[in-house]
């Protein structure tokens, strides 16, 4: 679209100039002046504007303008006069003062005109960008849609083990039944902007169960909940904490592991702590690392500064702490 609007810039003042300069002439000063009114649009609207207006710098934004229209509008002047003395008159003529005025006249009204070449490029960026959600938004439901048949089908195949196993062994059927419920919450809540504390709490508690079974000995965990289940945050914010402790914090050969959670709701935020022992010697895992790292950047999207993250290690102790504010 930009291309298509200097080409029509460039052949409207081609044709202004041809009854007077004829076609060669015309075309040659038609590209300069075209050249020239794109280096002052694009300067402004993708350096000076942003860089120094957008950011408050109001005194060097007006300094960096009056430069670049005064260089341009001199630049433009001495490139026409050389074009005109060297490839079109046999007697060359001295510099013209007044046409260089005009030219820096004819700049500013350029620069004026670029605030709406910049809003026109925005216009159609942002409609760009809506086309393209739309449709991401939808193959995402028709990906979705077509996703929904094998966890139904695992959920109630699911459910049949569990009836199974509950006549045999119902600690057996009681795990089965935290696997399911872990996996209706990946399918059903995750996908969700928001979901309930409540919803979340159980998630963890699942999950920590599950973890309890690959360890041979029993963990002490405690996990103080103080806080209104009805309350609703961002799914698996808490995850990585808990995940980490089972990665990093466990000694799977020691039956020392202890482990303290901790969710308050206090003056409208929610704090979540994690402590637990540190392993006597390193747990070999396969993560790649990256969790607490995704987490921090997830939270700058969600609540740009206004959370805080913070990890700490005291003697023989890890502790991780989450504070966040509540909808």
């Amino acid at each position: 679209m930009q291309w298509i609007i200097w080409v029509f810039v460039f052949l409207i003042l081609m044709f202004s100039l041809v009854s007077m300069d004829g076609y060669s002439r015309a075309a040659t000063y038609a590209a300069i002046n075209t050249v020239f009114y794109a280096t002052i649009i694009y300067v402004h609207i993708l350096v000076l504007y942003p860089r120094f207006y957008q950011t408050g710098r109001y005194v060097w934004y007006v300094l960096l303008v009056t430069a670049l229209l005064g260089i341009t509008g001199v630049a433009r002047a001495c490139l026409t006069m050389y074009t005109y003395n060297t490839f079109f008159t046999k007697k060359a003529i001295p510099m013209n003062y007044e046409a260089m005025r005009s030219y820096v006249v004819a700049g500013i009204l350029i620069f004026l005109l670029s605030f709406i070449f910049r809003i026109a490029i925005e216009y159609f960026k942002l409609k760009q960008q809506t086309e393209e959600i739309i449709t991401q938004r939808a193959r995402a439901e028709l990906d979705l849609l077509k996703s929904q048949v094998q966890p139904h089908f695992l959920f109630n195949t699911l459910n049949n083990i569990y009836y199974e196993a509950y006549l045999e062994s119902p600690r057996t059927a009681g795990l089965i039944e935290r696997l399911s419920n872990i996996m209706r919450y990946f399918v059903d809540e995750s996908p969700k902007q928001e979901v309930s504390l409540g919803a979340e709490i159980q998630f963890l508690e699942n999950y920590i169960a599950l973890e309890q079974i690959r360890i041979r000995y029993d963990i002490d965990i405690t996990f103080t909940k103080n806080c209104d289940n009805n309350a609703n945050i961002p799914p698996m914010l808490l995850m990585t904490f808990v995940e980490n402790i089972f990665k990093h914090g466990i000694d799977k050969s020691s039956n020392a592991n202890k482990v303290q959670l901790s969710l308050i709701q206090q003056n409208g935020r929610l704090i979540f702590t994690t402590i637990n022992t540190i392993p006597g010697h390193p747990v070999n895992v396969t993560s790649t690392g990256f969790g607490i790292a995704n987490l921090r950047k997830r939270l700058v999207l969600l609540y740009d500064t206004d959370f805080e993250m913070a990890t700490q290690v005291n003697g023989q102790l890890f502790t991780a702490s989450l504070n966040i504010p509540l909808a």
